[in-house]
């Protein structure tokens, strides 16, 4: 029979079953121990501003949970992003090859998109997603649909998306605050459980990425809400203790 140490021992040891790790226990301590599974989370930011690797992270996080992962990327064919991940020393190349992981790309060369195909795919998007095995679905990113689909459109996604989340699906999507306005980012914000901003700042000379966690649902912690990280080439994501005033 176990002591009351060792199945003390046990129970801290077992992982949290209502958590989406992203792999990193830094990243995963500034982020409220990580993201809550059966949620929508936005990540949003400009360009270069570290949305794809904080993802990147996120998948890997996902995989060594043991969860199917549906990646939707107009950033990467398969390859490309097989390259990237391999290269922050996040490997996923069998969770590829054994089906586990799926990549879709979405920026089809030579196709015309028009406002009525875009919500035709969409839709179809929201379809797929329902019937998919993947437990963990992330969407990087969603500004190209922007730029051909009316904002209610997009609004309608987001709306489904939260649908998907309310039987068992933990979705993550990428979105550049350029491309909405004030008043739908503002109604998209308030659907998503999670709200992660990411920017640059020019920090003793040089530039580096940062995480704000604006909003987590349901998080026990409060603290880290500014995150401050460098991406280093086999090494991936590595924090840096930098102190900076939120703006």
């Amino acid at each position: 029979m176990a002591t009351s140490e060792e199945a003390n021992t046990s129970v801290l040891e077992m992982p949290d079953k209502t958590i989406l790790s992203t792999g990193n226990t830094e990243l995963d301590k500034k982020i409220a121990d990580g993201l809550p599974l059966q949620s929508l989370t936005l990540i949003e930011g400009e360009n270069d501003t570290g949305k794809s690797v904080l993802t990147q992270q996120i998948i890997w996080g996902a995989l060594k949970q043991g969860f199917n992962v549906d990646l939707f990327s107009t950033e990467n064919t398969s390859k490309s992003f097989l390259t990237q991940m391999e290269s922050m020393s996040l490997d996923v190349s069998d969770y590829f090859a054994w089906g586990y992981f799926r990549v879709f790309p979405m920026h089809v060369v030579g196709f015309e998109w028009t406002k009525e195909k875009m919500q035709g795919t969409l839709e179809r998007m929201i379809h797929y997603m329902e019937q998919s095995k993947a437990q963990v679905i992330v969407i990087d990113s969603l500004t190209l649909f922007t730029e051909y689909a009316k904002q209610d459109t997009v609004l309608t996604f987001f709306t489904n998306c939260k649908n998907l989340v309310d039987h068992g699906k933990t979705i993550l999507v990428t979105l550049h605050t350029y491309a909405f306005v004030e008043d739908s980012l503002v109604r998209i914000r308030s659907i998503c459980d999670a709200h992660l901003f990411m920017k640059k700042a020019l920090v003793g000379g040089k530039y580096v990425m940062m995480l704000e966690v604006v909003k987590v649902r349901g998080a026990r912690k409060t603290t880290g809400n500014i995150i401050s990280f460098e991406v280093h080439p086999g090494y991936g994501i590595k924090i840096i203790p930098v102190s900076v005033a939120k703006v």
